[in-house]
């Protein structure tokens, strides 16, 4: 496939969202698949928020935000993805989730079509196994905001085939943004240097070296980072960092990558950051 024409995404949550809303104002005519009406709903209205965003700040005429509304279709049946030749499973970081989502992809892709997993540290490899082409099964890890982050990291997994990745790095251009293509190892590039890092700062809140709003300022005054390490937790999402970890801690068998207990310990209390309105800071509303 040299160009795709449709684009599916599985999950209607931020990461969904986000790309469904990148492939909109490229042009592209895109599914989005939820478990309910309900979070097909969300979606659609995270999406138009998102795109009216960009008309309020002069990023995008009015016009142009209905016509991309207007490519947009919302459905609760897998069956609607058969229109797509590249489909996007961007359910959250779980791998069991993502096993039984992609097995569902696979029972309705039609030939030629390529299979993407916006997974941000799962081995493709292992995901590609429940697909009946792992040729034709590609990472995509976009980053968090999708509509700020130019990078999308496409990660060649054992048996990718090279057009797929083609044809994947072609689609992250087409969106606008910068693919860097990487091989399938545990956090790929970024998270497998950002995540350790984040980790160790809540291990330093923890241990009472300094408050969050210190270590924050410390890293962005001294490191030059745009956002603290703790407010970049609350962002990403404490339970998404802490899934990152646990992979890293499964797959390295290392105890360097143990999650910090802190970490666990919030996640458990339902304090995820931005989205529930708490983290290591407090929100006005997720």
């Amino acid at each position: 496939m040299e160009k795709a024409q449709s684009i599916g995404v599985v999950g209607a949550g931020t990461m969904g969202a986000g790309i469904a809303q990148a492939c909109l104002v490229a042009g592209l005519p895109v599914v989005v698949i939820d478990i309910d009406e309900e979070r097909v709903a969300r979606g659609r209205a995270a999406i138009a928020a998102g795109l009216a965003r960009s008309v309020s700040k002069a990023a995008m005429a009015a016009a142009d935000r209905d016509a991309a509304l207007e490519r947009l279709r919302g459905a609760c049946d897998y069956a609607a993805l058969r229109s797509c030749d590249f489909i996007i499973e961007a359910a959250t970081e779980n791998e069991a989730l993502k096993v039984a989502i992609l097995q569902r992809i696979d029972g309705v892709a039609r030939a030629g079509c390529i299979i993407a997993t916006n997974t941000s540290s799962i081995s493709v490899g292992r995901l590609a196994e429940v697909v009946t082409r792992p040729s034709a099964f590609v990472g995509t890890h976009f980053f968090n905001p999708v509509a700020v982050m130019n990078l999308v990291e496409v990660v060649h997994g054992p048996k990718t085939g090279d057009a797929t990745v083609a044809a994947a790095v072609s689609l992250a251009k087409r969106l606008g943004k910068t693919p860097v293509v990487v091989k399938d190892a545990p956090g790929f590039v970024v998270n497998r240097l950002l995540c350790p890092m984040l980790n160790e700062a809540v291990l330093a809140y923890s241990q009472g070296i300094a408050s969050a709003h210190d270590i924050d300022e410390a890293m962005r005054l001294g490191c030059n980072h745009p956002i603290g390490p703790l407010a970049l937790c609350d962002l990403i999402g404490l339970d998404v960092v802490l899934a990152v970890m646990k992979v890293f801690q499964h797959d390295f068998e290392d105890p360097k990558y143990r999650p910090a207990p802190l970490l666990e310990e919030m996640v458990a209390a339902g304090h995820l950051g931005r989205k529930s309105g708490r983290g290591f800071f407090t929100y006005d509303a997720p």
